[in-house]
């Protein structure tokens, strides 16, 4: 079975291929020679103090940002590579393309306030994948219903908690049939109430065998949840694991201290 972006994914094969990627930001190294492999399935989650790279390398794989070196392949695709110390990307379509089967959920949400919590959703299906108006809304509502929030279809943004605009986010990513979510620290602005609703929509697609990339400051629900384990310092992974290795056996300096601190964080 073959894999490409459209549909169907062959488990032998890497679904995110990540090599020697470097972001810049004029003499600033963001991204220092990241290497990550992604297969179907696998939940994967990016760990480390602010400001280390972990959602810059989020916003180089689905080309929010543009990435300063290195390559990028997508269920087969390749999205960039260097080639005579220039960098080549793919043309936009296909940027475009993948694009739409990786949406990202933020942490500010990223809902257009002027539409209702059905516009937002169906936004994407029928501009972007060009998805039938009546086929997009069908769909739409039935991300809503596993969301736990038909009944705010036709709500406001302003009209709803942080945690059910957060859900109203996933429901927006669900609805384009994605083959890999990616989720920038999801929890990180709502209050701590509301976090738990949001990591139950989360754990339940990881239930479904979702492919999902993580980054979060929840270091319970990342071990409970991980196949892997990447934690960044300076724009570098300084390690890598299964989160019993991570949180029970790390190696680096760095993460060492990081896990103790998570640990006393937890048991203040």
């Amino acid at each position: 079975m073959s894999t490409d972006i459209a549909g169907a994914t062959d488990v032998a094969a890497p679904m995110i291929e990540v090599s020697g990627l470097h972001k810049l930001y004029g003499g600033r190294a963001a991204l220092s020679g990241i290497n990550l492999t992604v297969r179907p399935g696998e939940i994967t989650f990016f760990i480390g103090p602010s400001g280390a790279g972990k959602s810059t390398l989020l916003r180089c794989i689905n080309f929010l940002e543009r990435p300063s070196r290195g390559e990028i392949r997508f269920c087969g695709e390749t999205l960039c590579h260097e080639s005579q110390q220039r960098l080549h990307v793919a043309p936009e379509r296909v940027l475009r393309k993948a694009r739409s089967r990786m949406p990202m959920v933020f942490q500010q949400f990223n809902l257009f306030e002027h539409r209702t919590v059905l516009e937002n959703i169906i936004e994407g299906p029928v501009h972007v994948q060009m998805k039938p108006r009546d086929r997009a809304i069908e769909d739409a509502l039935g991300q809503l219903r596993r969301v736990g929030l038909l009944d705010k279809q036709s709500s406001y943004p302003d009209q709803l908690s942080g945690g059910q605009k957060q859900r109203v986010a996933i429901a927006r990513a669900l609805a384009m049939q994605p083959a890999l979510i990616l989720f920038d620290e999801p929890t990180s602005s709502l209050d701590p109430q509301l976090v738990s609703e949001v990591l139950s929509i989360i754990r339940a697609l990881a239930e479904e065998g979702r492919t999902m990339l993580v980054v979060t400051h929840e270091m319970r629900f990342a071990r409970q949840l991980a196949n892997r384990i990447h934690f960044f310092v300076d724009g570098q992974i300084v390690e890598s694991g299964t989160p019993d290795e991570i949180f029970e056996a790390p190696r680096h300096a760095r993460l060492k201290e990081f896990v103790s601190a998570a640990h006393t964080g937890r048991q203040s």
